[in-house]
């Protein structure tokens, strides 16, 4: 089992780091969390990474359950005050049987993880269309 920790990814420059501190690790009735302190707004308009773990009905599958909030922030002119134009999100949903190889797990772990942080796939959330 992973112990909380913050993370560290490239911006879209693909040069600068930025990091995603951790704020709490998971708990019974609740996930863990990340947060891009970083970035423009206040705590509740910053982007957040949520993931959270459980068994299936059988107790031979753990389901991870994820989401990635990154809200638009602007400043209103009128009022100086920050607000969230709209946030993409990203959630996910995997299940990892607990009769698996180790080696069959991280290789699926490596591959679905590469290919999310593929040129085509990337290009894709960044159009909002699939590849035709």
């Amino acid at each position: 089992m992973a112990t909380i920790a913050d993370i560290t990814v490239k911006k879209a420059d693909g040069t600068t780091n930025v990091v995603w501190a951790a704020l709490n690790g998971a708990a019974a009735n609740s996930p863990a969390q990340w947060r891009n302190t970083s970035a423009t707004g206040s705590m509740g308009q910053q982007p957040l990474f949520s993931l959270s773990g459980k068994w299936n009905a059988k107790s031979d599958v753990r389901r991870l359950d994820g989401k990635i909030t990154y809200p638009s922030v602007y400043t209103e002119t009128t009022t100086s005050l920050t607000k969230v134009r709209s946030a993409p999100a990203l959630t996910f949903s995997i299940a990892v049987p607990q009769d698996i190889a180790t080696a069959d797990l991280n290789e699926f772990a490596a591959q679905a993880t590469n290919l999310l942080a593929s040129t085509l796939i990337q290009s894709s959330i960044k159009s909002g269309f699939a590849p035709t």
